[in-house]
């Protein structure tokens, strides 16, 4: 029952993650967005704001949940937590190298992901951007 609510939550995010980075992101959020659309040096950049904004639900969930022995609370925690490595792996990794780790890789998936976010940032401004999701090339 929890590996569900786990597995739940994780697509649960990536839906969220979908409108939060189009609608917020690429919206009122665009002036911390914009850094990430923009090539620099630097080994931060102030779109990472945004993983402390979104780290906190996991944190509460995990927090509470166990304080309360609420699991399911917790799951949604967990949940939340694993769609949060899955992206810094996959997107920070995997897409941008950032970190000095390069993965090269002949994976469908993974040459997918890439390619699709890719596209996203083929369009450096706030307007007309595509391809928002992430695990989901959405």
């Amino acid at each position: 029952m929890h590996l569900l609510i786990i597995f739940l939550s994780i697509i649960v995010m990536e839906i969220v993650a979908i409108f939060a980075h189009k609608y917020i992101m690429h919206g009122p959020g665009w002036f911390l967005h914009k850094s990430h659309h923009k090539k620099h040096n630097n080994k931060f950049e102030l779109n990472d704001l945004y993983f402390i904004f979104f780290s906190i639900p996991s944190i509460y969930c995990i927090y509470f949940g166990f304080s309360n022995q609420n699991f399911i609370l917790t799951s949604i925690g967990i949940g939340t937590l694993c769609y949060g490595l899955i992206y810094i792996i996959l997107h920070d990794i995997v897409v941008h190298k950032r970190f000095g780790i390069r993965i090269k890789s002949k994976n469908y998936y993974l040459r997918k992901i890439k390619k699709s976010h890719l596209i996203h940032h083929s369009n450096q401004e706030k307007k007309d951007a595509s391809n928002f999701g992430f695990i989901s090339f959405l």
